[in-house]
């Protein structure tokens, strides 16, 4: 049937469900990356810089395009994107990647994905939001997927202190991002979709390459040509589509069903990680992901 025939809520649901498999890919990408043999000792920084940067181009257009209309923002406004972009595609982005050095792609997307229940901990904490029965049920449903995820990793690993600290920073990625989340709602409320998205990922992608500049030499970016195409399937496919995909689906369909589509993003990358990567895939691991799936849908219901 022709796009022009579907209904809103059908082409919504149809854009959740392609963002959830670019965003899946991310992981499979940096691992590709990373297992390049010719590659340079490619570490996260400079992963990481090239996949902003060959994003850039395409925020800046849509930060001009988006904010010629509107009303300029106050010392505020900046202060919010700023911090926000820093939390957001570069903290959330960096700890990531770092901790897909020591983890497999199918736990880094598990633990990732329990930003949702991250943050409504911090709603609990920090806000003084109370909790519902079924959401500590959800809570209890995710990390007892991810210890089983984590178990698999340690077996297959037999490295604790690699499993423990690629979690970590990938833990630590989750934290960021759901800060990230929680203080966007009301600059997006403030400044709209489009204009505040692309604001935030102009200051990350200059924090990101500042940072670059900082640690690492020019040398870094002499890369064999694969490194420069998972960045660039990275920056298409895993960045720009997804974001847009994602702000497009939430005007159709809400927000609340786009982010249980997105639960499809943990399970799409189980797999591609054993088709592509030849990650192991074990009964523990597969039960996990229904796990963490499952308490992200109660997350999602109970706030719907």
């Amino acid at each position: 049937m022709p796009w022009k025939h579907w209904s809103a809520e059908r082409i919504g649901l149809a854009l959740a469900a392609l963002a959830a498999l670019g965003f899946s890919f991310k992981a499979i990408f940096v691992k590709l990356a990373y297992a390049v043999p010719q590659a340079q000792a490619v570490d996260a920084v400079t992963l990481l810089a090239l996949r902003m940067a060959l994003s850039l181009p395409v925020f800046a257009w849509v930060g001009w395009r988006a904010g010629r209309t509107l009303a300029p923002l106050t010392p505020r406004d900046w202060l919010a994107v700023l911090a926000l972009g820093l939390l957001g595609y570069y903290g959330a982005s960096i700890l990531d990647f770092m901790g897909l050095q020591y983890i497999s792609a199918s736990l880094e997307r598990l633990i990732l994905f329990t930003y949702p229940t991250l943050t409504l901990l911090l709603g609990v904490l920090f806000l003084g939001q109370r909790t519902t029965r079924a959401q500590v049920v959800a809570l209890l449903l995710s990390y007892l997927g991810i210890g089983l995820a984590f178990a698999h990793d340690l077996r297959v690993a037999g490295d604790l202190h690699s499993v423990l600290l690629g979690a970590a920073l990938v833990l630590g990625s989750a934290l960021s991002y759901a800060f990230y989340q929680a203080g966007s709602e009301p600059a997006i409320a403030r400044l709209g979709a489009a204009r505040f998205t692309a604001l935030a990922l102009l200051v990350s992608t200059l924090a990101t390459l500042l940072h670059f500049a900082l640690r690492q030499p020019l040398a870094a970016l002499r890369q064999p040509a694969p490194v420069y195409l998972y960045a660039l399937g990275m920056a298409i496919f895993s960045t720009v589509l997804p974001v847009f995909m994602t702000s497009a689906a939430i005007r159709r369909i809400g927000a609340a069903r786009t982010a249980l589509i997105g639960t499809l993003g943990p399970v799409l990358t189980i797999f591609f990680s054993a088709g592509l990567l030849d990650e192991p895939l074990s009964p523990a691991q597969l039960l996990g992901a229904a796990l963490v799936v499952g308490g992200v849908v109660l997350i999602g219901r109970s706030k719907a």
